[in-house]
């Protein structure tokens, strides 16, 4: 696995400088829709655990309204998303910013995607194992439900790739990724929603 790896990271370099290259003026177009239509910063920043657990700041264009709060009433994610956010989930442009995480080392096109801080407390021994490999903006259990298994379900996919990972596995998760995005398919559970919070193993008595 390794002698693959650090062939894998040279290939991250050269096909995020040729996206960086080819997306640029979509790019563009985004964070500008994104900051005439709604205040706030154009980016969505938050931290999340790399490889190895090492916490990093992922970016992701903003898709949602900065208030959270109505006549003193939480507003849900459908409510929050904005028009041009909408549009920009269903053609998975709010990912490309992630191109300059892989730049920096802290992403993979391909691995177990990046779940927030607070998670890493509850996670099993074998959960962990999803940090041993650098995290993805495509994984394999994006590839096969995404958003829509249960989260025991995308642990074993996660940890599945951990076991398998190659060539042979990154290019069919490539593939696989490229269809769903041109069929707009499997985004979100729901139009507008996003995958539901990570319940501790306490609530879930494992």
């Amino acid at each position: 696995m390794v002698p693959y790896l650090k062939i894998k990271r040279v290939l991250d370099i050269f096909f995020a400088l040729v996206l960086l290259t080819v997306t640029s003026l979509i790019m563009l177009a985004a964070a500008v829709a994104i900051k005439l239509e709604s205040e706030g910063p154009v980016l969505f920043k938050q931290r999340r655990p790399g490889r190895n657990g090492v916490i990093f700041t992922i970016y992701k264009f903003r898709t949602m309204r900065v208030e959270t709060e109505k006549d003193g009433e939480p507003l849900s994610d459908m409510e929050r998303m904005t028009r041009v956010g909408g549009i920009v989930r269903k053609l998975s442009v709010d990912e490309l910013p992630q191109l300059f995480n892989i730049l920096k080392g802290e992403m993979s096109f391909i691995g177990p995607r990046p779940l927030l801080v607070q998670y890493l407390a509850h996670y099993t021994p074998q959960q962990m194992r999803r940090h041993e490999v650098t995290p993805g903006i495509s994984g394999w259990a994006q590839v096969n439900g995404r958003n829509g298994v249960d989260w025991e379900t995308r642990f074993e996919y996660d940890l599945w790739y951990v076991e398998h990972v190659s060539f042979r596995v990154d290019l069919m998760v490539f593939l696989r990724t490229l269809a769903i995005v041109l069929m707009r398919r499997g985004v979100n559970q729901a139009e507008g929603v996003t995958m539901e919070e990570f319940a501790v193993a306490e609530e879930r008595n494992v």
